[in-house]
């Protein structure tokens, strides 16, 4: 028994974390790095010690430290949250052996699916099926491209340890293989310390369902499925639970795989058992094979709790203290359904790639769950998973779910780094999406429709001058002697509009712009246009967003600012996101060719390549590995050949 937990993590899982310790009576130690000092999850922990680092990311995998901070404080636990060191079986064991209890399994069962080689080869033998592929100890290259062509194209590369997509790339032929085999190594170094890969047979028309189950050393017991399909990067965005298009045959099949697998190991705790399937003719109870299992609670967790109404970090903690599990399998149903939207600081428009900067304005909707670890004022860092927030919604139906969840994403706001709030917004609206036809490769099919911008309204451009003249909804300067009138320049996209403000009555205003003249009225202590209230709109310096079904962004042109002429430089390769070289390539006056590397940027855990735009030679280099580079900043100069 243990009466206080130390959170060996940061953002909402460790708010998450927190908030069930505390409802069940347990203090709570927060750890965090300097740059975290005002964190969310460091205000709701009873104690809280900084963990001095070279880098605020290593600060959180500092294994002895963390142990000595939970013995000082009287911690009789740890819990790792998920990521991290929560598949560390290094970390487990010496937890353990500190005479402190880790919070999820021992650390033999993750040494064995913490490697996903070891893995298939112990639920092989259970009689669990496992996607075609090879999973050996000679790691050379020529090895792996031979076994790569012998499974035959497309094949996935995957890094043995870890997970969340990280060391993960398809290729399509051979001729990109060494490529994309050096940069998932690299990736997976980093984020694992372990560049060994695997590889494995592409399923064209997969489908990512997964199995939570719960063990207690002995036995096992499911809580049925989640369909994890819809991924950018190999990376989840929109999770559901149960499943669309389950059937009864698939659904024993698979949780009995799951169960199967847990037991085989002897498994405590929360764990998922993740499945690939091949959805191109329906699910079908042979068409599923064993890809990993992850020994951790999952980041998907909060919809299996929506639809069951078990708490599963409790969960954890009763079967920590050697409690056995509250419910049997007969005593487990489902009720209603549930979907998670998972938020994070990226542009969709420039290849997902991560966005940092400051939460200028933050707004949650009240009647769904909000999972979040960040607050007005946060700094969004390069340093940590770009992940701000999941919005989970519950129905009693998929499309009464999935409407709620429509609704809760247009009422979210997030206004100072780029977010995929958007993409979301317009999954919910996707016609495959809605009638449960979710596959992996949906988005990338889909990405210009997700990502293009919506035609803009009227109302949208109407309430974003008026925000610009009137910043409070419930104010507008007036003059009763004379008519007014204003000029302004509003830019949203590559598009330039031209609007004109007057004034002819009290509570009357004319916007015009594009020709036409629209008439709005003040009552009831806002403005309308049409009969209609207009959409939420703020103004923040010399941007206006309007909140419209997704975020709308105008800029507005300074009247008193004379236009500078700007030059694009051809011989600048800028850098396309905030973040760390990690790895040059190339020397001064190197000649490169089209397509070839230059250098790696590191952020957010994900590592991204620059590449040669044209034949050329590199004139400098300007950075050294280890520099912080902010997006747009000139990485080198190069003169073409």
């Amino acid at each position: 028994m243990f009466n206080k937990v130390l959170i060996a993590n940061r953002g909402e899982i460790a708010c998450r974390i927190a908030e069930t310790a505390k409802k069940i009576g347990l203090r709570t130690v927060a750890v965090f790095s300097e740059v975290d000092t005002e964190s969310k999850h460091v205000s709701l922990c009873d104690e809280a010690f900084v963990i001095e680092s070279s880098t605020p990311l290593e600060s959180y995998l500092s294994q002895d430290k963390i142990i000595d901070i939970a013995k000082k404080t009287n911690a009789g636990a740890i819990h790792p949250g998920y990521g991290f060191l929560s598949e560390n079986s290094e970390f487990a064991q010496k937890v353990e052996e500190a005479g402190l209890v880790f919070i999820g399994p021992d650390f033999k069962a993750i040494e064995i699916m913490g490697q996903k080689d070891a893995a298939k080869k112990a639920m092989s033998q259970a009689g669990i099926s496992t996607i075609p592929g090879y999973h050996g100890d000679n790691q050379t290259d020529n090895k792996l491209m031979e076994e790569a062509a012998s499974i035959g194209y497309p094949v996935l590369i995957k890094a043995v340890a870890g997970g969340g997509g990280k060391g993960m790339r398809l290729v399509k032929n051979q001729r990109d293989f060494l490529t994309l085999l050096s940069s998932a190594r690299t990736e997976a170094e980093k984020a694992f310390g372990n560049n060994r890969v695997l590889i494995e047979k592409y399923i064209s028309s997969p489908r990512h369902i997964e199995v939570q189950i719960f063990g207690d050393g002995q036995s096992a017991i499911h809580l049925f499925e989640r369909d994890c399909s819809l991924q950018r990067r190999h990376q989840k965005v929109l999770e559901e639970c149960p499943a669309p298009g389950m059937t009864a045959k698939m659904r024993k099949a698979m949780c009995r795989a799951a169960v199967t697998a847990a037991e085989t190991i002897g498994y405590k705790g929360a764990g998922t058992v993740e499945f690939i399937v091949d959805g191109s003719d329906g699910l079908k109870e042979d068409r599923f094979w064993f890809m990993e299992m992850n020994t951790r609670l999952q980041v998907e967790h909060p919809i299996t709790e929506e639809i069951t109404g078990i708490d599963l970090v409790a969960w954890q903690f009763d079967v920590a203290m050697g409690r056995p599990l509250e419910k049997k399998q007969k005593d487990i149903s489902m009720q209603g359904h549930s979907f998670e939207a998972r938020i994070y600081a990226e542009d969709p428009n420039n290849q997902f790639l991560p966005d940092t900067g400051k939460i200028i304005h933050l707004n949650f909707p009240l009647n769904v769950r909000v999972d979040t670890g960040i607050r007005t004022g946060d700094i969004v860092s390069p340093f940590f998973d770009p992940m701000l927030a999941k919005i989970v919604s519950h129905g009693k139906d998929r499309s009464s779910a999935l409407s709620n969840l429509k609704k809760a994403l247009k009422e979210t706001e997030i206004v100072g780094v780029k977010t995929n709030l958007n993409l979301l917004y317009n999954l919910t609206q996707n016609s495959d999406v809605k009638m449960g036809m979710v596959q992996t490769g949906l988005i990338e099919e889909n990405i210009e429709k997700l990502t293009g911008q919506n035609s803009i309204s009227n109302k949208a451009i109407i309430a974003a001058a008026l925000s610009y003249f009137a910043p409070r909804a419930d104010h507008f300067s007036y003059s009763h002697w004379i008519k007014i009138s204003h000029k302004i320049k509003l830019f949203v996209g590559d598009k330039i509009i031209e609007i004109e403000l007057s004034q002819p009555d009290v509570n009357k205003v004319q916007i015009s712009f594009d020709g036409e003249a629209f008439n709005l009225v003040f009552s009831k202590n806002h403005w309308s246009f049409e009969g209609n209230p207009l959409p939420k709109s703020k103004k923040f310096d010399d941007e206006i967003i309007v909140f419209n079904g997704g975020q709308i962004l105008f800029k507005v042109q300074n009247p008193y600012e004379v236009p500078k002429e700007t030059k694009f430089e051809t011989s600048d390769i800028l850098s396309p996101m905030p973040g760390m070289v990690s790895k040059i390539y190339i020397g001064n006056g190197c000649k490169v060719l089209k397509g070839q590397r230059i250098l790696s940027l590191e952020a957010m855990k994900m590592e991204y390549e620059v590449i040669a735009p044209n034949d050329c030679y590199i004139k400098t280099v300007n950075f050294e590995v280890g520099d912080f580079v902010q997006s747009g900043t000139k990485l080198c100069d190069f003169s073409e050949v």
